[in-house]
């Protein structure tokens, strides 16, 4: 896309559309480096904040899947997307999940990403149209044992797995998490490796898990080398947000 600066000189400016596709390149060269199959990996475009314009460039531009923070912000931009309705845009809410919203989540969003315990499970459980299919979960989990930092910790994981996956209009897919950001790639990795040897014991355990939804626009190398099978990129498809 071509714009004119304020004296005249042409400036390229990036699109949303190119922006992805760096992504998408990023991504394919990460999993052959590390000896993954690209097709096992799977982008999730974080467009929290970003307005329905930007995720209509990114669904054009051939996305599907779109991860929301808040409930209000991602019905109204799903609403303003209705005409979108033949890609079959895919919405993943990502966001710290309170009791009195789990009814407009369950009956809107495709998959949750940010179920940290079981009351907030058997609601959204409970609150699941039956018209509709099975609501897709992960279980948040607090890798890097932050305080302020939503998730279940490490050692609960097991037992709020079995439980969730025991209940009615929802398939437990797997875990994610969000650990504390570091530069380090080493250190990347040692957080996520974590969270992988959790996964593969619930599966050892008979758990029928296929995500692992971990990396985001800073650390998706150190995601994919330690088994991720969704990474949650916003900021390097979007633009950085503003924070005041």
């Amino acid at each position: 896309m071509l714009y004119f600066g304020a004296s005249g000189q042409r400036l390229i400016m990036t699109t949303i559309s190119a922006k992805l596709q760096a992504v998408i390149v990023r991504i394919d060269a990460a999993a052959r480096k590390f000896g993954r199959n690209p097709d096992e990996i799977r982008l999730l475009a974080v467009s929290k904040t970003w307005p329905a314009t930007s995720v209509r460039e990114a669904a054009t531009a051939g996305q599907k899947a779109f991860g929301e923070n808040y409930v209000q912000e991602g019905l109204k931009k799903a609403a303003e997307l209705v005409d979108l309705a033949e890609l079959g845009l895919e919405w993943h809410f990502i966001g710290p999940l309170q009791s009195n919203k789990t009814r407009q989540v369950a009956g809107f969003f495709d998959w949750v990403h940010s179920v940290d315990r079981l009351q907030i499970a058997e609601r959204l459980a409970e609150q699941r149209p039956d018209g509709l299919p099975s609501l897709q979960v992960c279980l948040q989990v607090n890798v890097s044992g932050e305080a302020s930092k939503s998730g279940v910790a490490v050692a609960e994981v097991p037992f709020l797995a079995r439980q969730v996956a025991s209940l009615p209009r929802l398939k437990l897919r797997g875990l994610m998490a969000i650990p504390a950001p570091v530069d380090d790639f080493a250190q990347q990795r040692q957080a996520f490796a974590q969270l992988r040897e959790t996964y593969e014991q619930l599966k050892g355990d008979g758990l029928l898990l296929d995500t692992l939804s971990i990396g985001m626009s800073h650390d998706l190398e150190a995601a994919i080398a330690e088994g991720a099978t969704m990474v949650r990129v916003g900021s390097a498809i979007f633009g950085e947000r503003n924070r005041t």
